[in-house]
């Protein structure tokens, strides 16, 4: 399994337009950048590809990284960094499948497959495919399921794609505050590779509207507001879900400049074999 990150970055990804902040100029000086979230995953066993997320930058990330068009899709959620890349089929592709969770949100009266399938229903090429979370899927040769995280107030999902012939696993935490689920967890669990949202770190809960959640005994907060883990937060889950090896992603310009390249957190275009 080839793992390639397409966009490493948040709703206005690194460099920011317009933004001169010493991180944004960082950026330009290292030529590294973090364009808004998607992930490329190959099987090479099956010579097949899945998209997770369609990044409104899939034009540029495609050609920059050139990667291979993918076979199947999965969209975790509604929100425009995640979703709107999606009108790029149009005369790109024949025909692709597009899985998203099939259960309704309260919020928009609609599952994630039900608002795909209305919003781009003029895109002949798509069949969206309404799938279960929890409830595994078999695509592009990989066991892929959709697992619930805490993202309010829409709906979203994590991902877990394992290699049923190699035991390769890939753990996606989505766009999620610490809260994950137990249940999610467990499907998260020993993954080779963890893809965790780390919007920030946690220092900067302080300048948040709403501050921090879910604190530490030390009373560092592992969600920033509501929404996304910190760095802290994410370093904790991955801890706990035993990842072998994780990489911070959805990471905003706001992580200071000294900061904003350390390990673990990464940049668009890094490449993993599982």
């Amino acid at each position: 399994m080839r793992v390639t990150l397409l966009g490493a970055g948040d709703t206005t990804g690194t460099p920011t337009v317009g933004c001169d902040c010493d991180t944004c100029e960082a950026a330009r000086e290292r030529g590294v950048e973090r364009t808004r979230f998607s992930v490329h995953v190959e099987n090479e066993r099956v010579d097949e590809s899945l998209l997770i997320d369609f990044s409104p930058d899939f034009r540029y990330q495609f050609l920059r990284e050139d990667v291979a068009l993918p076979d199947a899709a999965v969209i975790t959620h509604i929100h425009f960094d995640h979703l709107d890349g999606l009108g790029n089929v149009f005369r790109v592709f024949d025909s692709l499948d597009v899985y998203a969770a099939d259960e309704t949100d309260p919020v928009t009266g609609k599952s994630v497959a039900q608002t795909v399938s209305d919003d781009y229903h003029y895109l002949d090429p798509i069949d969206v495919r309404p799938t279960t979370p929890l409830e595994t899927i078999h695509v592009c040769g990989l066991d892929v399921t959709l697992v619930p995280v805490e993202h309010p107030p829409l709906v979203c999902y994590g991902l877990a794609i394992e290699d049923p012939v190699t035991g390769a696993k890939l753990s996606i935490s989505g766009d999620t505050s610490y809260n994950v689920p137990e249940a999610s967890r467990e499907v998260l669990a020993d993954p080779d590779l963890l893809l965790a949202d780390a919007i920030v770190p946690a220092h900067l809960c302080e300048y948040h509207p709403a501050g921090g959640r879910h604190e530490t005994d030390d009373g560092v907060p592992r969600t920033f507001g509501t929404k996304h883990m910190t760095r802290e937060g994410a370093l904790d889950l991955a801890a706990e879900l035993n990842a072998e090896r994780t990489r911070l992603v959805h990471l905003a310009h706001y992580y200071p400049a000294d900061e904003a390249f350390e390990e673990p957190l990464a940049v668009d275009g890094e490449r993993y074999e599982l």
